[in-house]
């Protein structure tokens, strides 16, 4: 099973991903980032896009990965990565879907401004213009697909530890 944790920077994604894993028995975190960052150590580069999840190659890469990881180890990934295209969501679901791979997909959400509140006073990895740069694509994606599509968990006023319960025990249950 992948327990695929949605939402945009600063939702807390990465922090609730390590506490799931610590929740879930035999369970392991798989950043589908890594594989974008594999996709951006290609030389000469790819074309550029912008966003490695623009490249064709990253969707398919995320899918496999996913399964050859779960049929070497068994057991559910914790799976923290954003994905705001539609399409985009679709693609690596049907594919996870094609091997028989249930997903269970989760949205971290808060507000505008907390999620700014988070990115601007990020002590780990700094401010980030990057970062800030997804909070209106994410709120878009929200009002016309995301949330229709996974269980939100709302974590404007949840502590990482709650919000990392209320998914384990949502998929315990």
């Amino acid at each position: 099973m992948i327990v695929w944790l949605n939402g945009t920077h600063g939702a807390g994604k990465t922090t609730t991903a390590a506490l799931v894993q610590q929740l879930i028995p035999d369970s392991r975190v798989f950043d589908a980032e890594k594989v974008g960052v594999t996709l951006m150590d290609i030389t000469p580069g790819l074309p550029w896009t912008g966003n490695f999840q623009h490249w064709p190659p990253w969707r398919p890469l995320v899918v496999e990965t996913a399964r050859h990881v779960l049929d070497y180890t068994g057991g559910t990934l914790v799976m923290p990565m954003t994905v705001l295209v539609e399409e985009y969501w679709r693609e690596i679901s049907a594919g996870l879907a094609r091997h028989d791979i249930p997903v269970r997909h989760f949205v971290l959400h808060a507000d505008q401004d907390t999620l700014r509140g988070r990115i601007e006073g990020d002590t780990v990895m700094g401010p980030s213009a990057f970062r800030l740069e997804y909070l209106e694509p994410y709120a878009e994606a929200a009002r016309t697909w995301l949330h229709d599509e996974a269980e939100v968990v709302d974590t404007t006023h949840l502590t990482p530890d709650r919000v990392a319960l209320r998914i384990a025990e949502a998929v315990g249950s």
